[in-house]
């Protein structure tokens, strides 16, 4: 497991999560209530085809000053469309314990830097205006708000 993070000071490690080992699994079901209380954290098979996919890249830090206990996780959604390699990054969380350490900051840069090299010429994402420190923190990357009209239509099971 490499350190790809690019600050030194953070003490962080970026790594690709390409198994649903049953530490991820635990990870993420610490860490999604802490993202979002109306998401059930993914089950283990979900979780393999996350990591299987082709399509996305799951981020995961772990801090090594806690035995490399993973802390937060980013995916990364790669795609082509006619006009060019489109990425997308969703789910950032950071663990409650972990937050204001540069955790999220590391996972997002890491993550630019993989859009950069598939091709991406722009990173999106969407974050709730609630979420004022992740907010600081995009537009200290260089992010910039949009004016557009997000939709969603719910697809009822």
């Amino acid at each position: 497991m490499s350190n790809a993070n690019p600050d030194p000071t953070t003490a962080v490690e970026i790594s690709e999560a390409t198994d649903a080992t049953p530490e991820v699994l635990n990870a993420f079901t610490r860490l999604i209530p802490q993202l979002s209380s109306s998401s059930r954290p993914p089950t283990s098979e979900e979780l393999a085809a996350i990591c299987s996919s082709r399509g996305s890249v799951l981020l995961i830090a772990r801090d090594p000053d806690a035995d490399g206990r993973i802390v937060g996780s980013l995916t990364l959604v790669l795609f082509r469309i006619p006009t060019g390699v489109r990425a997308w990054i969703e789910d950032v969380v950071v663990d409650e314990a972990a937050r204001g350490r540069g955790v999220g900051e590391a996972l997002s840069r890491e993550a630019l830097e993989r859009a950069r090299v598939a091709g991406a010429t722009t990173v999106d994402l969407t974050s709730r205006p609630s979420r004022e420190s992740a907010n600081r923190l995009y537009r200290r990357l260089g992010f910039e708000q949009r004016e557009t009209n997000v939709y969603r239509y719910r697809l009822e099971a």
